[in-house]
């Protein structure tokens, strides 16, 4: 089995000149880790009950881990090294490096995807894709065992939206719960934009969020109004936002404006290098 392993969704900010922005990244690690260590953590409790004897109460997961003992980050553009036309070549160490330091400073979470492939690398065989955040990571230069390569050990842990929640009770004794969790966007932050004819969300995505590939983001915030469109014009559904229809007025939260630097159009291949 071959492995891909992927960061997504990884800001990073620039400086040109006097122009200041950030960027939505794709990064497509080097080489593939030889191990990566998943734990998923259990809350369950066992407890004594009287005349009964210890009993286990089950609960929820709690987060899981994610620890990458050894991460190789190449020092030389080696055969090896994994590459996809498109969407990522070889790069120096430096350049994960600061990208590392970002997500831990500026306390950022991104996307966790590890891609397994049949041995041809042709066809996907399952994936791991969850948010997570960098928890520790430390940097090793071992010139014996690496020579000038640069290795580096992470440690990530499951990120879940979470937020208050308010209990309003109504005048008819019924409750309401809502929710303001952290990843809620403010109101002054979304745009609303109705459909025109020959529109797509990666031609409205490149328009407002200044990249294509962030059509997914509008349509995972705009799915229900989207399908029901679809479904109004007899569809069964509208294949992931594929099918859109005049009129349908769509939110788009412009904080996921990535500003000159998203990559356009790129596609998931098949690396050069994956174990």
């Amino acid at each position: 089995m071959a492995y891909l392993l992927y960061f997504e969704n990884v800001q990073h900010t620039f400086t040109s000149g006097k122009t200041q922005g950030a960027s939505v990244e794709i990064i497509l690690l080097p080489v593939t880790p030889g191990k990566c260590e998943i734990t998923v953590n259990g809350r369950n409790e066992t407890v004594d009950l009287i005349n009964e004897g210890e009993v286990n109460v089950l609960k929820s997961p709690g987060l899981s881990d994610i620890s990458i003992p050894e991460l190789i980050l190449p020092m030389h553009d080696y055969p090896f090294v994994n590459k996809i036309d498109g969407l990522s070549s070889y790069h120096s160490p430096d350049y994960y490096l600061k990208r590392f330091q970002w997500l831990k400073t500026e306390k950022r979470k991104f996307n966790f995807h590890l891609i397994r492939t049949t041995p041809d690398g042709q066809n996907v065989s399952w994936d791991t894709k969850m948010k997570v955040s960098l928890e520790d990571y430390s940097i090793v230069e071992d010139a014996d065992e690496y020579g000038d390569d640069v290795v580096v050990s992470l440690e990530l842990k499951e990120w879940r939206k979470w937020g208050a929640k308010k209990l309003k009770v109504t005048s008819k004794g019924k409750t309401q719960t809502t929710s303001s969790g952290k990843d809620e966007p403010a109101k002054k932050n979304i745009k609303k934009y109705t459909v025109k004819a020959k529109d797509t969300l990666k031609k409205i995505a490149k328009k407002y969020l200044g990249n294509s590939n962030s059509d997914d983001l509008i349509y995972k915030r705009n799915k229900k109004v989207i399908e029901k469109a679809a479904k109004k014009h007899g569809r069964k559904s509208s294949s992931k936002g594929k099918y859109l229809y005049a009129g349908t007025v769509l939110s788009i939260n412009m904080k996921d404006k990535a500003t000159g630097g998203g990559r356009d159009d790129v596609d998931y291949g098949r690396g050069g290098g994956g174990r």
